[in-house]
């Protein structure tokens, strides 16, 4: 008996002593305790050290003020053209009142991740399939917008959602694939036309160039040769006309007329053999003392072919 009672009484004894020990709380950083004293909400106790009254004050909860991030199951939502698609998500939210959050709701987690799911569904519905993918960001501002009228409630601050997978199902999928197949099929062949086109206009430019530069080139050919031409007639017009003012000049001087005469008769011995024929024969007379009169009495007689 009395073995029992010793025992009895160090059980006693050292659940004081917890009780003591557990009266004195040291809080970390970003966290808060909550105390209640005989069941009452008594105050909120901040990062450091505290003592508390044995038996009468407890720390009920304790608060995480870091940012938390709480995933939303998949849910199955019909899109306004009633394609069922599998949505999830993911809540970025942070503890602002400690109070609120555990007084004002008994779950906020809970009761953020099933505002959330409900939301969606709701925003879901009303888009069509092709443009939920593209309105991510619509649906996540509703969510935060929805959250953010109860985030006072429940002394939260939502920071941010994000739609993680929108999944439909596998025969739409197939068809969004081959959909999407046909669409780059049909950017290839538009590419590859306008590609085409680009390099038809190319061509014909190029074409378009080098027949203006031949013709720019035969111009200027036919140019160079006019202009070589009219300096050679000028030239030879210059030097005709020199030519002639000299014989005049000569003519006029002393002894130019026989000169003249002599000149001529040159010229018109020089072409005689040009104009006749091998068969003409030339008469010339027996006095050739003069031969200006020698000239004068030339007879070009065509030789006759005997029967």
């Amino acid at each position: 008996m009395t073995t029992f009672s010793n025992l009895f009484w160090i059980i006693i004894l050292v659940w004081f002593l917890y009780k003591f020990i557990r009266a004195i709380r040291i809080v970390p950083h970003r966290q808060e305790y909550l105390v209640e004293r005989l069941g009452k909400y008594r105050k909120t106790l901040g990062p450091g050290f505290h003592a508390l009254i044995p038996f009468i004050d407890r720390v009920a909860y304790i608060i995480d003020l870091r940012e938390r991030a709480i995933e939303v199951s998949p849910q199955r939502c019909f899109t306004k053209d009633n394609v069922k698609v599998e949505v999830d998500g993911i809540i970025y939210l942070q503890v602002m009142n400690s109070y609120n959050a555990v007084y004002g709701i008994t779950d906020y987690e809970r009761g953020s991740k099933e505002l959330a799911q409900t939301t969606m569904r709701s925003v879901i519905g009303t888009l069509d399939l092709d443009t939920t993918f593209e309105e991510r960001a619509v649906v996540n501002n509703k969510i935060i917008e929805t959250l953010d009228e109860v985030a006072e409630t429940w002394g939260i601050n939502v920071l941010r959602y994000e739609v993680k997978n929108i999944i439909p199902p596998k025969t739409v999928e197939n068809a969004m694939e081959r959909q999407l197949k046909a669409e780059r099929e049909r950017r290839v062949m538009i590419a590859s036309a306008e590609g085409d086109k680009q390099s038809r206009i190319n061509r014909s430019l190029g074409f378009k160039a080098e027949v203006i530069n031949e013709s720019e080139g035969e111009m200027q050919r036919r140019i160079n040769e006019s202009e070589g031409k009219a300096k050679e007639v000028e030239s030879i017009t210059h030097a005709t006309a020199a030519a002639i003012e000299n014989m005049a000049a000569a003519f006029s001087a002393p002894g130019g007329e026989d000169a003249m005469k002599l000149w001529l008769s040159e010229q018109y011995l020089d072409m005689l053999p040009k104009v006749a024929r091998k068969e003409t024969n030339v008469l010339l007379p027996a006095d050739m003392n003069n031969i200006f009169d020698v000239l004068k009495s030339i007879r070009i007689t065509p030789d006759i072919k005997k029967n």
